[in-house]
Order: C-alpha cells, then sequence, then structure tokens
C-alpha cells in the first residue's frame, strides 16, 4: 500500500477534479505483477494501469488501491468491474470513496465474491489526496496559504523591497506547490507591486500550468501588459459587482463577485465557489498579507506553508494582516506536521488544529 501511495502522488497537479490514485497488483502468490496510477483526468484510473501491467496475472491475485475502487461510468467506466472482470481474488484499499457519484465499488466487489478490506494506511493515503478530500467533503476548493517571511515575522523591508527574502531552494519548492495546484491566487496589492508571472516552472517534470486567479475588487491592479496576462497559463481576474471591469474583458476571464461585509475586498465564500463551479478543487493562496487575512478571517485556510529566512528586518509589512482576531483566545491554533531546511532556511508546515475545526 506504501508503493501505491508513492504511485499516486505522481498525479498530483495533474488529476483534478479526479483525486490522484495508485494501484499496485499482486499475483497469487503475492509477488508483484503491476503498477498504476491516475495520470490525468478523462484518462484510464489507476486500477486500469495496473491491470493492463498485470495481465493474465491479476487472475486470483489481489489488489491494493489507494481509494476504493470507483462504482460508476463518467469518461471511464468503472473500476470495480473492471477488477471483477480481470478475475481478482481481494481488494484492499485505504480511504474510501466520499464522492456520492462514484461510492460503492466495495459493495460492488463484495456481491462478485471479491474478497475486499478498507483502512488500510488510511491517514497515509488521505494525506497524499487532501485537496481532493476536501473539496469533496466541503464544497468548494482546499486552500493552502504559502508565505515567505523573516524570522521576525517581515515579508517586506520598510521600503517595499522583498525580493529575496527566501533562498533559491525555497523558490523552487514554491514552484512545486504551483505545478500542484488548479488556481494561484494573489491580490491587487501583490499584482501591483511584484508582477508576478505565478506560472510554475520545474526542470524535471512536466507541468500542468493552474490558473492564474487575481482578487482586484476595484479593477485597476491589472494593467496590458502584465506578466500575469503573458498566456502561460490561463488568467481570470476577480472584481467586485460594482466595478468598472469592462477594460479587463479583453484581456481575460473576468468574474464579478459580491463585496466582503464592511466592503473591504470581495466575499471569499463566494470566490472560492466561483472557483470550484469551474472544476479548481486546490488552491495556492500566494497573495499579501491582506488577503491572506480575508482568508484566514473566512476560516477558508486549510494549510499553513511558512518558509523562514534566517534574516532580521525589524519594520516592515507583516506576513499576515488583519485576519478579524483581537484577542489571545480566539488565535487561530495550527498543529505542526512537517519541519525541513531548505538551504538556508525553514520550511514549516502546519493545519488548523482539530478543535478549531469543529
Amino acid at each position: 500500500m506504501r508503493r501505491a501511495i508513492e504511485l499516486a502522488a505522481r498525479g498530483l497537479g495533474h488529476t483534478s477534479p479526479n483525486p490522484v490514485v495508485g494501484c499496485v497488483i499482486l499475483d497469487a502468490h503475492g509477488v508483484v505483477a503491476g503498477e498504476g496510477w491516475h495520470r490525468k483526468a478523462g484518462g484510464p484510473h489507476a486500477e486500469i494501469h495496473a491491470l493492463r501491467a498485470a495481465g493474465e496475472r491479476a487472475r486470483g491475485g489481489t489488489a491494493l488501491v489507494t481509494l476504493e475502487p470507483c462504482n460508476h461510468t463518467g469518461r471511464t467506466g468503472p473500476c470495480a468491474q473492471a477488477l471483477i472482470d480481470a478475475g481478482v481474488a481481494r481488494v484492499v484499499y485505504a480511504v474510501p470513496d466520499p464522492n456520492p457519484a462514484a461510492t460503492g465499488g466495495a459493495t460492488t466487489l463484495r456481491a462478485a465474491g471479491v474478497d475486499v478490506e478498507g483502512g488500510l494506511l488510511v491517514d497515509e493515503a488521505a494525506a497524499g489526496n487532501e485537496a481532493w478530500l476536501t473539496s469533496v467533503l466541503r464544497r468548494r476548493p482546499f486552500v493552502l496559504w504559502k508565505y515567505a517571511a523573516t524570522l521576525d515575522g517581515r515579508s517586506a523591508a520598510a521600503d517595499g523591497t522583498s525580493r529575496w527574502i527566501t533562498s533559491p531552494q525555497s523558490r523552487a519548492d514554491v514552484h512545486r506547490l504551483r505545478a500542484e495546484a488548479d488556481a494561484v491566487i494573489i491580490g491587487s496589492g501583490t499584482a501591483r507591486a511584484d508582477d508576478p508571472q505565478l506560472a510554475a516552472r520545474l526542470l524535471d517534470a512536466e507541468v500542468t500550468q493552474p490558473l492564474r486567479v487575481v482578487v482586484d475588487s476595484s479593477a485597476t491592479a491589472v494593467k496590458p501588459g502584465a506578466r500575469v496576462l503573458d498566456g502561460t497559463a490561463p488568467t481570470l481576474i476577480a472584481v467586485a459587482e460594482d466595478a468598472d471591469a469592462t477594460h479587463l474583458e479583453a484581456l481575460a476571464t473576468v468574474v464579478r463577485l459580491p463585496r466582503a461585509a464592511g466592503g473591504r475586498g470581495l466575499d471569499v465564500t463566494a470566490l472560492l465557489g466561483a472557483l470550484y463551479d469551474r472544476g479548481v478543487r486546490s488552491v495556492l493562496l500566494e497573495g499579501g498579507p491582506t488577503l491572506a487575512g480575508s482568508f484566514l478571517a473566512a476560516r477558508a485556510v486549510d494549510k499553513v506553508v511558512g518558509y523562514l529566512a534566517p534574516a532580521l528586518l525589524g519594520a516592515g509589512p507583516a506576513a499576515l494582516g488583519d485576519a478579524g482576531i483581537s484577542t489571545i483566545a480566539r488565535a487561530l491554533r495550527l498543529d505542526v506536521t512537517d519541519t525541513e531546511r531548505l538551504g538556508p532556511d525553514l520550511r514549516i508546515t502546519a493545519t488548523p488544529a482539530l478543535h478549531e475545526e469543529n
């Protein structure tokens, strides 16, 4: 199953709006006969790739799959039936499928006389599929907030300069996060200050470029010639319903959304809903402190990745703006799930503590 989880990870950034899935087929003697993973949306699922590799050796064997085999016909046929037709005797899966349209594979397999077991390494497999699982359960995209800061929490110097706070190793890791996300979001402040391209660049892997999203409520930050309009990847500009955005319609896709309560920025829930309706299941939030604060105030951040550089500034903007937290008792507590050195920097990964989600 751990091998299946490793295989599933190869699909990150390529399968949306479908999950990443890995599969290993053992023959009747317990020897690996075939492996596969879901490579792209609309293509064969992991089980099909593994069954093709195994051929007749699958008959009487065991299939280990990171997600319960699907039970519906979409752009591809049901994997549960494919396993039955191949003569697999036993199926072991990690995570039950929460998608109402696809669940029931285990029931179909058992009805055909296949021995079925679920829950093996469920936490490890779920972690690898966290974006898709979150999107299914919450009906909105999974949101990962990434930020870079000095040890004293500054995202830029007092004069506004911010290139480069972190090391080349950290910046390369950000491109990995972009490549795994369906969309990258920035706000108007970042668009004006940095003119970022927001494309994913990886030297050793094929990349499916994420949708580039600029939250520009007043429709004034994105100008002709901006790097985010360079054609490298699709671009969406989110503006307020009452903003004059006619000048943007020839430059990129424009979506009009309600303003947030109080009139500052756009409604985060509406923004995520609009992205979900466009097939976005995972978001990398790269905006500045104001946009990050609005997402945290809406309790719409599922994971935080902070890149901390061993430097001090003493002045300048903080990495996080107003998040609607006025007292220590309301602090959003996080569980640190990973720490790693990237060159001179420290990368910290954390998720909201379980009691914060309840």
